[in-house]
């Protein structure tokens, strides 16, 4: 049963928008001398245009909210309250609805993308063994798999941990739970004693999903301290949707935070991430050099475009969780599809079943071929291994058939 998630008219989205817009700062007509910031250039992006009468997002983007800092938290900048009161409404549909958090059990905002909130993640828990437990830096590390996103890497070179990568199985992408039990203990024997993991909710170039409980009984059996992030920055609007008990949400008590990417499944503007973590973790990044800001800063991006957040809110209105639904088994069914015709090919893939990835090895796909059809490699400074199809909503059944056809052709 949904508590959040309903499905709404586009006359009921534009008064529901309309009316948070004007619980907001009207640049034109209140006085407001301090704040550092404007309507969008009316020079260049002119409001009286006709056609936003009939365009919410469009009349959020001209009149610009700045949703700096995390809305779950209590105080917040009040001149924009009336759209960030709709981004919470975002995070306790995702939260709750989708991700099956307790009621006001979690924190988040939307981000700029997964990058951010992955980053944001591993920020929030290095400063939480940092503070909570006395750790030094040295102590920490994080812990993911090789077919992780290079967000981690990224994370780790910013905040200066080591990254301790584990190694999958070629077939299945499963972790290989030997080599992490010797990797947890070759990291505790060098001074490592805490943990920061980031289990994959569908990677990037497989869309393969890490099994969380692997990673937690390694690390409780070797006594080491951990908190868990899931990674659906690719999988997150997909893999609940069409796998509804999974160990990747907050009904495990092994996870602590998700990152999910509107941009890509959802069909969002780019730059629209979301972070979502369990209530009393997120005071670790408060940023108290930020006292001009009502509430303090406590995300990685700082200032960030309220709109973005109206459109991930608009886009789960008008699906509704059931219209969403049918979408991601459309989706799913094309990606059958098309698993069928490879399989009558003979052709090599990995894809997770409940996912919309496919991932064919280099030497079934002549290249030629790949970059007719866009397919993307595993590298692009290389020979590549392999080469992945994502369908998404674009992807017809008619595309898929004219690759596996030009495939077919190029064997003959």
């Amino acid at each position: 049963m949904m508590k959040h998630w309903k499905r709404l008219s586009h006359a009921e989205q534009d008064r529901r928008i309309t009316a948070a817009l004007e619980q907001n700062i009207d640049f034109r007509s209140q006085l407001s001398l301090g704040i550092p910031a404007s309507r969008l250039d009316g020079q260049v992006f002119q409001e009286s245009a006709p056609f936003l009468k009939d365009a919410p997002l469009l009349r959020t983007y001209v009149q610009n909210p700045n949703h700096i800092g995390c809305h779950t938290l209590g105080e917040s900048e009040p001149f924009f309250a009336g759209t960030q009161a709709l981004e919470q409404e975002v995070i306790a549909i995702l939260g709750e609805d989708l991700l099956h958090a307790e009621a006001g059990g979690c924190d988040g905002y939307v981000a700029s993308g997964g990058t951010e909130a992955n980053m944001q993640a591993a920020w929030m828990y290095r400063n939480l063994f940092l503070h909570q437990y006395g750790a030094q830096h040295g102590e920490i590390a994080l812990l993911s798999s090789t077919d992780t996103h290079y967000s981690v890497a990224k994370a780790a070179n910013l905040l200066h941990l080591r990254w301790l990568q584990v190694p999958v199985a070629h077939t299945t992408r499963e972790l290989q739970e030997a080599a992490l039990v010797q990797i947890i203990q070759q990291a505790m024997a060098t001074g490592i004693r805490y943990f920061i993991v980031f289990a994959n909710m569908a990677t990037t170039m497989f869309g393969s999903v890490d099994n969380p409980d692997v990673y937690a009984n390694a690390l409780r059996q070797a006594g080491a301290e951990f908190r868990m992030h899931v990674d659906g920055a690719f999988g997150g609007f997909i893999y609940p949707v069409s796998t509804p008990d999974n160990k990747l949400d907050f009904r495990n008590p092994d996870v602590s935070s998700v990152t999910l990417d509107a941009h890509k499944m959802l069909q969002a503007p780019y730059g629209t991430g979301i972070f979502l973590c369990r209530k009393d973790l997120m005071h670790h990044v408060y940023t108290e050099e930020a006292q001009y800001v009502a509430g303090m800063d406590i995300t990685l991006s700082g200032s960030r475009s309220g709109a973005n957040a109206i459109a991930v809110w608009m886009i789960l209105a008008t699906y509704g969780p059931f219209g969403y639904l049918e979408k991601i088994n459309k989706l799913l069914y094309r990606t059958n599809w098309c698993c069928r015709a490879l399989d009558a090919l003979g052709i090599a893939y990995y894809r997770h079943p409940r996912m919309n990835i496919i991932t064919l090895e280099a030497k079934g796909v002549p290249a030629t071929v790949a970059s007719q059809f866009g397919l993307v490699p595993d590298t692009h400074t290389g020979q590549p291994n392999w080469y992945k199809i994502v369908v998404m909503e674009h992807v017809e059944i008619e595309h898929l058939e004219a690759f596996v056809a030009a495939v077919q052709e190029s064997a003959v």
